[in-house]
């Protein structure tokens, strides 16, 4: 199951995985997320003779009963619903918690009981010493997966977390802003010193498949990546 799976994340590698012949005896891929037009759009663009393995879910990390439901016999929880604009979290804080925080709780319990085997929350490089709103809850969230592995008592779960920086070419990602805004030849930018760490997305999914493969659980994932200025 990928919670907030019709992001970029979830959509890219639900194809992989669906194009990728080592995964063939796949039994099936949960899309858990909350809009139904960007469910319908994904669906409408996957092979049709492939799409007997997905099962689209509405639902929100906050409803822990929906969450509860979706993880029946599920064997893999890869966890990328997040609310992540910055300023928007400036200006909307709780709803940031709901989600990034209270929506982390709910899928660990969810997954706990339902005897998961392997939970990989995706995070961010903003969760390292946080100066805004929305990097704290992924802290947060962070500790929360991290130290979900001493609540698991006799159950067979790993509960791990990958965190790497801003995928290129992502929904609402820097670089298809600057791209446009071409025209205008200048750019907006925070501050002329800051840099940034940046993954593709193909980076990003080879990486979360070698985690799931190695982890033992409570480990935080950090991939050696390039920055740019």
């Amino acid at each position: 199951m990928i919670t907030g799976g019709t992001g970029s994340f979830g959509t890219f590698f639900t194809n992989k995985l669906l194009e990728n012949q080592n995964f063939k005896h796949l039994k099936k891929i949960i899309i858990y997320s909350r809009d139904e037009l960007k469910q319908t759009e994904m669906a409408q663009k996957i092979d049709k003779k492939k799409l007997d393995k997905v099962r689209f879910f509405i639902g929100d990390v906050r409803d822990r009963d929906r969450l509860n439901r979706a993880t029946e016999d599920v064997d893999i929880v890869i966890h990328a619903a997040a609310l992540k604009h910055v300023p928007i979290a400036e200006n909307n804080p709780f709803e940031f918690i709901k989600t990034n925080i209270i929506g982390a709780q709910n899928v660990i319990d969810a997954s706990l009981n339902n005897r998961v085997d392997n939970v990989i929350a995706l995070s961010t490089d903003k969760a390292v010493s946080p100066i805004n709103l929305y990097g704290a809850t992924k802290l947060a969230s962070d500790k929360l997966f991290t130290s979900a592995n001493l609540m698991k008592g006799s159950k067979n779960i790993k509960f791990s977390v990958v965190r790497y920086g801003n995928v290129f070419g992502s929904r609402g990602s820097v670089i298809p802003k600057f791209l446009n805004l071409e025209k205008n030849q200048s750019f907006p930018i925070t501050d002329i010193k800051m840099t940034r760490f940046n993954i593709d997305l193909m980076d990003a999914i080879k990486f979360v498949l070698k985690c799931m493969g190695d982890n033992l659980g409570g480990e935080i994932f950090v991939p050696k990546i390039p920055s740019y200025r």
